[in-house]
């Protein structure tokens, strides 16, 4: 199974990226549709962008692919065009000939870039990288931060926005589970890079608040959408969030939480997986989500990454077959409903539950290498 994910990531999934390299305005092209057509002026994400430097900074690192290296630095270079040098912090989007576009500072797109950043680190050892990370995480801490935790959405100069990035489903969130995850995945990878005790305690804090604030031990669940005072809003379970943090918790605190005080994260992180296994596997893929009891039986791309590595790691902390068996048939659902058979692609942003492919583009600013990348890379480096 390990050498099937190797072989699909080098002669599927990276090869695909490769060829988006802009090499007349640097980056990688910001959009390709569900014929594969590409728009060369299509804006460029820092998200994507972020994640396209970590994918081949992780490779790099894992690897030793020159080919890999290469597009790493591609990518380092091209973050420099979102970087605020006046305020600090990196905007949202940039044209695709790297003109600031969009100029919201998102604390989950600063988040993506430490993640990135730390990533290119690790690999290459370029000092310049780390400082830039650390310079973004003094940003989450002082900018993005209030007495309650991390804000979500912000204008260039820091001054509060709304928060339609990252609300759906009617609600408009003052704080999400998504924004906190993904902060705390960017500090476990810079600290990883840098060992700097305040990020070790910054992620400890996220950590801390996902176990007293976040997860819901009743429905055994992590709730979505808040209100500034942690107010839930919404009655939903996200399945691929769930599966994702069940896995990426337990990572982070295996690199920043004292061993005696894991016990509490471990038994989280069993109960999360444990309930999207009741409720939403399958032998063709994870479903997506569940809305005031109705569930979204739609395949996505990302959600169907995160449910390999998340089942590979229930069975790690249980040892319990059912989960071995789960990430296997998963793996097995990926390859045969989400990964785009032509030459020329990667993976299909969704599939309806019987696999037929949605009207969903290949690439755009959320359409990324970093979760299938992710689910190869991981488990190549653990095996």
């Amino acid at each position: 199974m390990i050498n099937q994910m190797k072989k699909h990531l080098m002669e599927k999934i990276l090869p695909f990226w490769m060829k988006l390299s802009d090499k007349e305005y640097g980056g990688y092209y910001g959009y390709v549709d569900k014929d594969l057509v590409v728009y060369k002026d299509a804006h460029k994400g820092c998200i994507l962008n972020s994640r396209l430097l970590w994918t081949f900074s992780t490779a790099y690192r894992i690897t030793g692919n020159e080919a890999y290296r290469s597009h790493a630095d591609h990518a380092y270079e091209f973050l420099n065009v979102f970087w605020d040098n006046k305020n600090g912090g990196v905007f949202w989007s940039v044209t695709h000939d790297g003109k600031p576009l969009d100029l919201t500072k998102h604390t989950y797109c600063q988040a993506f870039a430490i993640y990135g950043l730390s990533a290119y680190y690790r690999a290459t050892g370029k000092t310049d990288a780390l400082n830039k990370a650390m310079a973004l995480f003094s940003v989450i801490e002082e900018k993005c931060t209030d007495e309650g935790g991390y804000g979500e959405a912000y204008k260039c100069d820091f001054s509060p926005e709304s928060n339609e990035k990252l609300s759906e489903n009617g609600v408009m969130a003052g704080r999400t589970m998504n924004t906190l995850l993904h902060v705390l995945e960017a500090y476990a990878e810079l600290y990883r890079a840098s060992f700097d005790e305040k990020v070790r305690r910054a992620g400890e804090i996220c950590l801390e608040r996902f176990l007293n604030v976040m997860y819901n031990p009743e429905l055994r669940r992590l709730e979505v959408f808040y209100d500034r005072d942690y107010r839930s809003l919404l009655d939903m379970q996200s399945f691929g969030h769930d599966i994702e943090a069940s896995w990426l918790m337990w990572d982070a605190a295996l690199c920043m939480i004292p061993g005696e005080k894991r016990d509490a994260y471990k038994d989280m992180c069993i109960a999360l997986a444990e309930a999207v296994y009741e409720r939403a596997m399958t032998d063709h893929g994870l479903k997506n989500e569940m809305v005031n009891g109705e569930i979204d039986e739609t395949r996505i791309w990302w959600v169907q990454a995160e449910t390999v590595l998340g089942f590979e790691n229930a069975y790690a902390l249980t040892g319990e077959n059912k989960y071995k068996e789960a990430f296997e048939t998963q793996w097995r659902a990926v390859q045969r409903m989400i990964v785009d058979p032509r030459e020329e692609s990667e993976w299909f942003w969704s599939v309806s539950e019987d696999g037929t492919p949605t009207d969903k583009p290949i690439v755009e600013e959320w359409k990324c290498p970093y979760h299938n990348g992710r689910m190869c890379l991981r488990l190549m480096e653990k095996a």
